[in-house]
């Protein structure tokens, strides 16, 4: 069973900055799209970004050139991922919501934004941005 737990979120004022991690069980990023998903209230669950076990990275229109995704691969020494890291920068009242990490098997890019192609989920970790 792959686990996944996300950690980083808080609250910020508008045009700070916050790093959001998420673990998995195992190496399992290795071969893995990971992503991550926000959820205000009331809204649906959206794309956000996302990174291909290769490393290319996929990012939502609202969050080019703010966010950055990367999978750190920490002391495995085999470029197998232990840690993908959401990096936001000028955040946004809009950017308020509970962020979700997700992660499957390798998935092709149309697929990438999709929420049903994700079997595995962290609990999630809330994000406050005030203005």
């Amino acid at each position: 069973q792959v686990q996944l737990v996300e950690s980083g979120g808080g609250q910020v004022q508008a045009g700070g900055s916050l790093k959001l991690s998420c673990a998995a069980s195992g190496q399992i990023f290795n071969r893995f799209t990971t992503a991550w998903f926000r959820q205000a209230p009331e809204k649906e669950r959206e794309f956000v970004a996302a990174i291909t076990w290769g490393g290319r990275p996929y990012y939502a229109d609202s969050v080019k050139g703010r966010f950055a995704i990367s999978g750190d691969a920490g002391t495995s020494g085999d470029n197998t991922y232990n840690t993908v890291i959401l990096e936001m920068n000028g955040l946004k009242p809009t950017d308020t919501g509970t962020y979700y990490c997700a992660a499957d098997l390798s998935l092709p890019a149309g697929d990438i934004t999709s929420v049903a192609r994700y079997r595995y989920w962290g609990p999630g970790t809330q994000v406050a941005v005030s203005s």
